[in-house]
């Protein structure tokens, strides 16, 4: 067998390659998500200032005009929210790797890339774990913001904080890598992802607790995986804070009047981002 059968035999999926070539091939493209982060300074601070905009202009505004309406200290809601902040911290680093696929292959470079001589999901795991890689370093700058709001600095409600960021950072990265395998075209790829993220974001919990939303939008709220990573991270935070006034606020995901667990809800977490890493690499083996 020559060595050029041999690549592509091993590329579709025959005779495996090595683990330890696939590792480094993952390595690499994972590599080159990291220089393209550390290089675009401009657009990481850019990236970063509607979440702590978000947080520290509309979440206070927000927190005061509860307040006066009597539901409970300011900084309760500014608690409340602060998940959902570190989630949208993520999310444009997070969806950013879709638009590079999309812009690999109208520049021609992923055909590059796919004839490699190892297996096209190794690639696709390798940008979709640097993608994640640089939202959990984007979150993990709004989560050095916490004492601003009263959260405890304690380096293990940091460290389960930010394995919860990865994770969820590591999801919407995945999502963003399925529209790209589907979508060819960079302006209609930019157009969807915008029209799914948004709903996503915001259904999640992350201004209003879901109990407060009516039934019909409280049933999309349960079929959004961000609800989970949102409300497990809420959870974790309040393991750790005094208790708290507004309950309300805090009233957990039910299912049926069931609260799961944090390990229950990112379990639910990893089970979608291992489904949909599956169905994008396998029509990113047909992408050419």
């Amino acid at each position: 067998m020559t060595h050029a059968t041999h690549a592509r035999y091993d590329m579709d999926g025959g005779e495996p390659r090595p683990f330890p070539a696939e590792l480094r091939a993952a390595r690499m493209v994972w590599r080159r998500e990291m220089l393209h982060f550390v290089r675009d300074r401009t657009g990481t601070l850019v990236a970063l200032l509607q979440p702590l905009l978000f947080l520290f202009v509309l979440g206070v505004g927000l927190g005061r005009l509860l307040a006066l309406a009597g539901g409970g200290p300011a900084a309760d809601y500014l608690t409340f929210l602060f998940p959902g902040v570190l989630v949208m911290a993520a999310q444009p680093a997070a969806i950013s790797v879709g638009a590079s696929i999309v812009w690999d292959r109208e520049s021609g470079f992923l055909r590059e890339m796919l004839v490699a001589p190892v297996r096209r999901g190794t690639l696709l795991a390798g940008k979709c774990l640097g993608g994640a890689t640089v939202a959990t370093c984007q979150g993990t700058v709004v989560l050095a913001s916490a004492g601003l709001i009263h959260v405890p600095y304690r380096p293990v409600l940091f460290a389960l904080l930010l394995a919860e960021l990865a994770l969820t950072a590591l999801a919407m990265t995945v999502l963003g890598a399925v529209v790209a395998v589907v979508i060819r075209r960079a302006r209609t790829f930019t157009t969807v992802l915008s029209v799914l993220m948004t709903p996503l974001i915001f259904l999640s919990g992350l201004m209003f607790p879901v109990a407060a939303m009516p039934t019909w939008m409280s049933w999309l709220t349960l079929a959004d995986p961000l609800t989970y990573a949102v409300d497990a991270m809420r959870a974790t935070i309040g393991a750790y804070r005094p208790p708290r006034t507004s309950s309300a606020l805090f009233e957990p995901v039910a299912w049926g009047g069931v609260h799961p667990s944090p390990p229950l809800e990112l379990a639910v977490v990893a089970v979608f981002t291992a489904i949909a890493l599956t169905v994008a690499a396998r029509r990113f083996g047909r992408t050419g």
